[in-house]
């Protein structure tokens, strides 16, 4: 089973162990956690927006370009760290099995 952190936009920490075969961002909605997902992962949003620790980020794939746009673009409303990250381009696998989140701000 897949687990990991989440620490919502009140600062609440808590354990979500998401379905494989979704993104990140669909597993966040599905859970109740305040996350939007408005273009319903067509990386166009940014209302998915979190920051992975930075211990995890090795973990995972680089960003792409297209998500590598729009976290720019975010950066005009919201802080973007290292960490931030577009949820719904993280596919729900073993990579993410242990790492931490944070919901960022909604833009």
């Amino acid at each position: 089973m897949i687990t990991l952190t989440v620490t919502d936009r009140a600062g609440t920490s808590s354990t979500l162990a998401p379905v494989a075969d979704k993104t990140l961002m669909e597993a966040l909605r599905s859970a109740g956690h305040d996350v939007a997902g408005t273009c319903g992962g067509a990386c166009s949003c940014g209302t998915c927006h979190v920051y992975v620790a930075a211990a995890d980020l090795a973990r995972l794939a680089p960003a792409g370009a297209d998500e590598r746009d729009m976290l720019e673009a975010l950066a005009d409303v919201v802080p973007v760290t290292a960490g931030s990250r577009l949820a719904c381009q993280l596919p729900v696998d073993a990579t993410l099995a242990g790492i931490s989140i944070e919901i960022a701000p909604q833009p």
